[in-house]
């Protein structure tokens, strides 16, 4: 079981106001800062499990995808991403590429991460 993760980012503010916005559909708030301002943590009330840290951003890129618990919740992770400046990287839908029921959408945070929502349960 994983019990966190995380990216490095460039503009560690400019991340913040990112992800406050693109992962609060998913229950997910901003909660702890590192002292001395290195690193942020956020998640489900209480527990911090994904983190961004400062620094030069990952190569490759990460991938990370968080959980929905529906189709509207990827819906409006989607629409909030975007309205905080995520580019679209593939737009809600299914991907029954990957199961018949595998609904996620895509966008890059502002260094290039590959931030997904999905959900595996048919509507």
């Amino acid at each position: 079981m994983i019990d966190h993760t995380g990216v490095v980012v460039s503009d560690l503010q400019k991340s913040r106001r990112f992800y406050e916005t693109a992962l609060a559909p998913l229950g997910y708030a901003f909660l702890f800062e590192v002292p001395g301002g290195e690193a942020l943590g956020f998640g489900e009330p209480p527990k911090a499990d994904f983190w961004l840290a400062r620094g030069t951003p990952n190569e490759p890129r990460v991938h990370i995808a968080f959980r929905a618990k529906n189709r509207a919740t990827v819906d409006a992770f989607y629409r909030a991403a975007i309205a905080a400046g995520g580019k679209d990287n593939g737009g809600p839908g299914l991907r029954p590429h990957y199961h018949a029921n595998y609904y996620g959408a895509f966008v890059l945070d502002p260094d290039g991460h590959n931030i997904e929502a999905c959900c595996h349960s048919p509507e």
